[in-house]
């Protein structure tokens, strides 16, 4: 199977309500806080298609005085990486619940939009049918087959043949099940059937737009697209995304095939405003497809896709995918999709939200053990299994460099990602991991939806979740296609309360492994050898992380001594130093056991 071209990046819009510290910032610099390090075996540059990588593209300004401080401050604990999906859980269909699983639109304005269920194979990821049985033209057929595509998905075999037919479909998919392929092909179709644009034409139209809720999740589409167009050599896939700089996006699209536009919503808004032109080549739009639609709303995204869907054509294709069918997104349905829009459910009523394959456990141990017991975890992981693949998800970017430094002085293969890294590094370190066995990836959200990590075999979540969705999303990144794989989350007794959110799903307690003394002193070792910088870092993002947590941040004298129970499992019994105009912010002025500069 082809595994995409990956870019790991997130991308966050400011103040969607709760309270100030858990809101969302608008950023779409680089590695202001400073994570440094360097990368020591990457991936080559990305081949084909319009990606922009080189560091120096990024976006970095700073401001002065209070303003940088609060920006410092915010870039620590507003951890852009930390998804705030509602609890849509998978009860959001009742609309649907009632209607016949076999009828198959919505006809009538107001009528309840009836699900057309894919056939069910028990878990089978594959289906029987092939691409080949499908109306599609040979010469796409030889990319599929070059791929090492022969038999569509249980998703791709429902959605396939109504989206060639031209009809609007709605399709409620998990992750990890192929539902990229299954937008993509079709529109590449699209593209081939269109009359071809004249090479003297100033600004041929762009046919095809995929609108993705990250920057990762539309270059690894982007990637996906060039794959299936190894035989259409004159069709150009370009991506538009933030953290390069508009200007060298501008010259790009104006200067290469783009009849295929993926993008994140923030950054095509900047060149419908802003790009000479633009908005004329997005006339020609004949199929517009929004991916993890509900993602993209979670995400504040609806005035910014509601401004797309107006600047496209009213005579088009509307494809949506998500995983799930939340009101916003019914919401969205109805002004983006015709009244005779499909929809497809390949989610059977009542299945698990997450894949039967993936080995659920949780443990429960103090705070001061869990740099420990992580060490431990994996150890043994390691020895069980020489192909090992380890994602360890982390609550923020600083938490995520604390503990990446930490494993790293513990001579363990390790690789780090989260927001406060550069463009061009996430994207070589994502590329590395996906293409490695051997190799262990400390990430903060960053990674934890709708990317492709193949063979990933133990999944580790340090901490609290946002909610019960982000632990499933992070679940999803193994077990994916069919395969096995195993998650453990790592939680404090004062965390504990969080089971209760998910105690549906097939979790079970796992025994806490014992730790020997040599390997507690072995790990307080290493904790002394990581920067005081970084730990100091980690801790300000601690708190600010559980403060905004309902739950762990009521309570703020009990926050603080938690927060510093943290501080002594880094191996600091003076908590670090706090501005006072950061603590203000965060509603901490002279809570018992703070220190402030």
């Amino acid at each position: 199977m082809v595994h995409q071209e990956e870019r790991i990046c997130q991308w966050r819009r400011e103040g969607r309500g709760g309270s100030e510290l858990g809101s969302r910032w608008d950023r779409v610099s680089g590695d202001r806080a400073g994570a440094g390090g360097e990368l020591k075996r990457g991936g080559k540059g990305l081949g084909r298609g319009g990606f922009v990588t080189s560091s120096d593209e990024i976006d970095d300004d700073g401001d002065e005085g209070e303003e940088k401080l609060m920006d410092s401050f915010r870039d620590l604990i507003s951890e852009e990486d930390s998804e705030e999906s509602g609890d849509d859980d998978d009860d959001d269909d009742d609309v649907f619940k009632n209607a016949s699983p076999l009828s198959r639109s919505a006809n009538e304005v107001g009528r309840s939009i009836s699900p057309r269920t894919s056939p069910e194979q028990g878990d089978s990821y594959l289906s029987e049918t092939r691409f080949d049985q499908c109306s599609i033209s040979p010469l796409s057929l030889k990319g599929i087959k070059d791929a090492g595509y022969e038999k569509m998905t249980v998703v791709q075999e429902a959605t396939l043949p109504v989206i060639l037919k031209g009809k609007d479909v709605l399709a409620k998919a998990k992750t990890g099940t192929g539902k990229t392929v299954a937008f993509l092909l079709p529109s590449v179709e699209v593209v081939v059937k269109s009359p071809p644009f004249s090479h003297d034409q100033r600004r041929p139209p762009i046919i095809v737009l995929v609108i993705c809720p990250t920057r990762e999740l539309a270059s690894q589409a982007a990637a996906e697209a060039n794959t299936l167009l190894k035989y259409h050599p004159s069709i150009g896939v370009q991506v538009v995304i933030g953290g390069t700089r508009l200007a060298l996006e501008q010259k790009r699209i104006q200067a290469n095939p783009c009849q295929i536009l993926v993008a994140t919503p923030g950054r095509l808004k900047d060149h419908i405003e802003n790009t000479a032109g633009f908005a004329t080549r997005l006339m020609g739009v004949k199929v517009l497809v929004l991916d993890e639609a509900d993602h993209l709303l979670d995400m504040g995204f609806r005035k910014d896709i509601e401004k797309i869907i107006a600047a496209v054509p009213k005579q088009r294709q509307t494809l949506l995918f998500s995983a799930t069918v939340p009101q916003e997104v019914r919401q969205i349905c109805h002004i983006a999709l015709k009244r005779d829009h499909e929809f497809i459910n390949t989610v059977q009523e009542g299945s698990e939200e997450t894949h039967s394959q993936v080995r659920q456990m949780h443990l429960v141990a103090p705070l001061d053990k869990h740099f420990s017991l992580l060490y431990v975890l994996l150890k043994e992981h390691i020895a069980d299994d020489v192909d090992y693949k380890v994602l360890v998800f982390c609550t923020t970017a600083m938490v995520t460099r604390l503990v990446a430094d930490l494993l790293g002085e513990l001579n363990l293969n390790v690789r780090e990602i989260h927001s406060r890294k550069p463009q061009s590094y996430r994207t070589r370190v994502s590329d590395e991991f996906r293409k490695s066995k051997g190799l262990i990836l400390v990430t903060s959200d960053v990674s934890a939806r709708g990317v492709d990590y193949p063979d990933v075999t133990l999944v580790i979540q340090v901490g609290l979740p946002a909610d019960r969705q982000q632990y499933i999303h992070r679940l999803g990144r193994t077990g994916r296609k069919g395969k096995e794989g195993q998650g453990i989350l790592l939680l404090a007794p004062w965390e504990e309360f969080f089971l209760s959110t998910i105690k549906d799903l097939p979790t079970s307690k796992a025994p806490v492994p014992m730790v020997d003394p040599d390997t507690m002193k072995k790990v307080e070792r290493a904790l002394s050898h990581v920067e005081m910088k970084n730990k100091e870092a980690a801790y300000q993002a601690w708190l600010g992380y559980y403060n905004s947590n309902k739950s762990v941040g009521r309570d703020k004298t009990r926050l603080v001594e938690l927060a510093n129970e943290f501080s002594r499992s880094m191996g600091l019994d003076i908590p670090p130093a706090i501005p006072k105009l950061v603590l203000g912010k965060m509603g901490l002025k002279n809570v018992p056991g703070l220190r402030s500069k």
